[in-house]
């Protein structure tokens, strides 16, 4: 789209508004759409395989590029599609023309044109797309929210139906626009830095006589290590509370302070946030009350404390930052302190890997509980509650952390977001990934009823799950459907950073009939699947030479996926499993630990044969991690079992081996995983649209 093309655009716009209308007319249209090289022709005549394409103003991504089914197909339920065949999203600032006429493709409403197109022997129409799709991102680009200076800015361009041929011709088209937000003051995100690393720590709200929910906080900072000379508890007429210094309020404080955590009732915490910006004397605030615009009463209160907060933005030196309200609190085993107000004696926290590596953020403190107490393997360096976001977001917390060194895996649960900070947050997600970093997140509010329990919780808009999903994915999220799936796919994404995704063949062992078919059955997703490695002949050779050492030669045939029989001990499970990981043509290994198998080494103790358990020199628990430690190829263990399995299942994952209980559900987080890798060196070939 040219400069001229632009301002022409520009002056459409705000003629009409001038005229106090809100929409272009028909004359209006046609000229806005000759200026980017498309017809409007309402005489065509309709086409078999006709188009919707769309630049929509959503509240939370800003302008977003649509295409996909067309004219009556376009009424369809999409409840009848899979994910990216009735229609593709992306956020205009996230893609370019070539990148979503990629994404486009996907769509049965291409895949309808470039049926016609061979049976008519012409080419399919991808240069006249890709030149339309350019033509839209470039007008997003001049009319969007982030342009600065535009009077109006486009709320929807929509063109339905479409014909595709040597160009672009509409049959229809309306265009929306309005007057441009204000949008809020940046955070300082630097100053997450204080939150999660604090020198020094305030506590309002403790109680010196009974355990609320400020002296279960204070108890667990000391709890988790903290120095007590480095913390303060603010209550007047105290001296000390559990062997910590009290002091009369914040004019009593000698220098700044890097962490306030705020305990009081709701309705205290707005004028003590007003003293806390007046003050200057705090860097980062933790806001634990709930109640805080989760109800129709408080929700105009709050949403005036906010905007005092986001005022308070725009002073020399940003001002303090706020996590919460309705906020759990803050894990930091870097920063020595755990502030939920859960007692460690109901969530203990050992450390479960040698080096944590992610970071959780959820608007919901009883979903990180949960998560962690259902997996402590999950083990993050950082877990932070963000709960009504008053003031930091998703976005900015995950801006943060996407190049926080260290942090190798994100997992993020969202009920809504902002203003705009879908947005920001998609590009957090981008960055993240081409940084080398994975992002799973899992969104709340998938139905009608789900979102209005959101609206209850944390006073957030769900927004459209379809679109959420579409968008973060193509940012390079990995987006959950359900909490198991959430808790696979971040666990998995922990356990194999380090490992080399070199591609998307995969090898299968078990000596369980049903597990090693399970496998090859759970190996596709929609939009991707990964496929059975070929074995090479030396492979061949190899296995079967163990087999024979092992007695099964005449029960087994080599193939992939590989049935060994449950008569194969521990040994022949991982000598074939490195057999299969040295092969070239094999990217990944899913191998069934078959701990029921009687001649499996898998039980704590055995009375039978007494030894022969799981603390044996030769039993999985002992041979298998090694053997994952040198190869950079993922291996993946399966312990389909009961509890009497426990212990050998958490004693491999004590020791880096990632393990999964059932083998479709760690063959699909696999898959999943494998996916994401490969996505994420495509984008970072490629890099289409902004990152900043």
């Amino acid at each position: 789209m040219s400069e001229i093309s632009t301002l022409y655009a520009t002056d459409l716009l705000a003629n009409a508004a001038a005229q106090g209308r809100s929409q272009l007319n028909a004359t209006e249209l046609q000229a806005l759409l000759a200026g980017i090289g498309i017809t409007l022709d309402s005489r065509a005549p309709a086409g078999a395989n006709e188009l919707s394409i769309g630049l929509t103003h959503t509240r939370e991504f800003g302008l977003v590029l649509s295409a996909g089914l067309g004219g009556s197909d376009s009424e369809l339920d999409l409840a009848n599609f899979r994910r990216d065949r009735a229609c593709v999203h992306a956020a205009a600032e996230l893609t370019d023309a070539a990148d979503f006429l990629a994404l486009f493709k996907r769509t049965l409403a291409y895949q309808k044109l470039a049926a016609e197109a061979r049976r008519s022997g012409s080419a399919a129409p991808d240069a006249a797309l890709q030149a339309g799709f350019a033509q839209l991102l470039a007008l997003a680009k001049a009319l969007g929210p982030a342009a600065s200076g535009a009077p109006q800015v486009l709320q929807a361009l929509e063109l339905n139906p479409v014909l595709a041929g040597a160009t672009l011709r509409a049959r229809a088209a309306a265009c929306h626009f309005a007057a441009p937000q204000a949008p809020r003051l940046p955070r300082p995100i630097h100053k997450i830095d204080k939150l999660i690393h604090p020198k020094s720590i305030g506590i309002i709200g403790v109680s010196g006589s009974g355990m609320n929910f400020g002296r279960i906080i204070l108890r667990n900072v000391i709890g988790s290590g903290y120095p007590k000379e480095q913390l303060l508890v603010l209550k007047p007429g105290e001296s000390e509370i559990d062997g910590v210094k009290c002091i009369e309020g914040l004019s009593a404080l000698q220098g700044k302070l890097d962490l306030l955590i705020v305990a009081v009732a709701a309705s205290a915490v707005y004028g003590l946030v007003d003293e806390i910006i007046a003050s200057d004397a705090v860097e980062a605030v933790m806001l634990i009350p709930g109640g805080m615009g989760e109800t129709k009463k408080s929700r105009e209160p709050a949403a005036a404390l906010a905007e005092r907060i986001n005022s308070a933005h725009g002073k020399p030196g940003g001002g303090p930052i706020f996590v919460g309200a309705n906020c759990l609190g803050v894990v930091s085993h870097p920063g020595a302190y755990d502030s939920w107000f859960i007692p460690l004696e109901r969530l203990p926290k050992p450390q479960k890997k040698p080096q944590r590596n992610s970071v959780m953020i959820s608007q919901s403190g009883a979903f990180m509980i949960t998560r962690l107490s259902q997996n402590p393997w999950l083990d993050p360096a950082y877990m932070l509650a963000i709960g009504n976001q008053t003031d930091l977001t998703h976005g900015d917390m995950l801006s943060y952390f996407a190049e926080l060194p260290g942090i190798e895996s994100a997992g993020i649960y969202i009920e809504g977001f902002k203003d705009l900070d879908g947005l920001h947050f998609a590009k957090a997600v981008r960055r993240a990934v081409l940084n080398g970093r994975q992002v799973v997140v899992y969104k709340s509010g998938r139905t009608a009823p789900g979102q209005g329990g959101v609206m209850g919780h944390t006073a957030s808009i769900a927004g459209d799950p379809a679109l959420f999903e579409s968008v973060l994915r193509h940012a390079g999220a990995i987006v959950a459907e359900d909490f198991n799936a959430f808790d696979d796919l971040f666990y998995i994404a922990g356990a194999l950073q380090g490992k080399k995704i070199g591609g998307k063949r995969l090898g299968a062992i078990s000596g369980a009939g049903f597990e090693a078919v399970g496998m090859a059955d759970s190996i596709e997703t929609d939009g991707f699947a990964m496929e059975m490695g070929a074995l090479e002949d030396a492979t061949v050779k190899r296995v079967e030479a163990i087999l024979v050492a092992k007695k099964l030669d005449q029960l087994v045939e080599v193939r992939n996926p590989i049935d060994i029989n449950p008569g194969a001990d521990d040994e022949a499970h991982l000598e074939i499993a490195e057999a299969f990981l040295q092969d070239p043509c094999v990217d990944a290994v899913v191998i069934g630990l078959d701990p029921t198998a009687p001649s499996i080494r898998a039980l704590e103790t055995s009375k039978l044969r007494p030894g022969y358990d799981m603390h044996d020199p030769k039993s999985t628990v002992n041979l298998m991690p090694p053997l994952v430690a040198r190869h950079d190829k993922p291996l993946i263990g399966i312990l389909d079992g009961g509890t009497l399995y426990d212990p050998m299942t958490a004693a491999l994952m004590d020791r880096g081996v990632c393990c999964f209980r059932n083998c479709a559900r760690g063959t699909r987080a696999l898959v999943r995983y494998v996916q994401a890798c490969l996505y994420a060196e495509h984008l970072k070939r490629v890099r289409p649209g902004a990152t900043d």
